[in-house]
């Protein structure tokens, strides 16, 4: 596996983005030679791109980074939708590096070149953002570190998530199985104590293990991935407050506003609202 390390002193420079869903069944990415880096973000069905050296296939929740200068065509018919973002950077470095080579430094990011997000939702809420902020502010600065926050949070669910210092295997491989429990159930009313009862462990003892590399409470965390899946439902669904609440476990949907307001400083309605101006686009 390759990726691309970033300095990110200054900015990365957003050149555009938006929402891409496909036509038709039939429908066949372009072929062209990319300008920029391109970044996909899969969020339904399958697309079947491929670049000068392979064909890849992004099923949902998969990401792919392709560098400029590579010459990108799809290869079969695509019927699926995905987020995609266009950058450059200022100090650019088209050479991609093997993982095991690249050496962590200050104020840089490494982006694998393709891999699968432990957090789609959250990625998607920010480019959901990064989009409507263009359509309302129009300000390059504003998408330029929105765009950046956007790659920093890859770099944290991909490299860094996977190369956490000082923990031994078996303490991640038991913190990744958690996280994999909790996204896969997160519609369900989890409990911390449950959650250690299926895995064997102390509720303490996996609290403890878990906030050591999560730098969160596993209580925390459980709030946190049901509020970026509500953040989600809102923004890509017409299920109303209740529905939602309902659909993520909460029996009382006054706890669930409570929650939500608490992680994100809104309303549900509110959020809703916010993130209501996203970019569409067909090619």
């Amino acid at each position: 596996m390759v990726g691309y390390a970033f300095n990110i002193e200054k900015p990365l420079i957003l050149q555009m983005t938006g929402k891409f869903v496909s036509p038709s069944p039939d429908w066949i990415h372009m072929s062209r030679i990319l300008m920029d880096y391109e970044l996909f973000v899969q969020t339904k069905g399958e697309l079947y791109i491929a670049d000068d050296q392979e064909k890849h296939v992004l099923q949902e929740g998969d990401f792919l980074l392709m560098p400029p200068r590579t010459k990108q065509f799809g290869y079969k018919k695509s019927d699926c939708s995905f987020y995609w973002l266009h950058f450059t950077a200022d100090h650019p470095s088209f050479n991609a590096i093997p993982v095991r080579d690249y050496q962590p430094a200050q104020n840089h990011i490494f982006i694998p070149s393709k891999g699968h997000l432990r957090g789609m939702d959250k990625i998607v809420i920010m480019m959901k953002q990064l989009q409507d902020s263009m359509r309302s502010y129009q300000n390059t600065t504003l998408g330029n570190y929105m765009a950046t926050t956007i790659l920093c949070e890859l770099y944290h669910q991909s490299y860094a998530a996977e190369n956490v210092l000082g923990k031994k295997l078996k303490q991640l491989q038991l913190y990744n199985d958690v996280v994999d429990y909790i996204s896969w159930n997160r519609f369900e009313p989890l409990k911390v104590s449950e959650i250690a009862d299926h895995f064997g462990y102390n509720s303490k003892y996996l609290s403890h293990l878990f906030a050591s590399i999560a730098g969160v409470t596993l209580k925390q965390y459980i709030v946190q991935q049901k509020m970026e899946a509500a953040a989600f439902l809102l923004t890509d669904t017409n299920q109303t407050v209740q529905e939602i609440a309902m659909q993520l476990g909460y029996h009382d949907s006054q706890h669930f506003m409570k929650s939500f307001k608490q992680m994100t400083h809104l309303t549900p309605t509110d959020f809703r609202n916010a993130a209501a101006n996203r970019l569409l686009y067909y090619r």
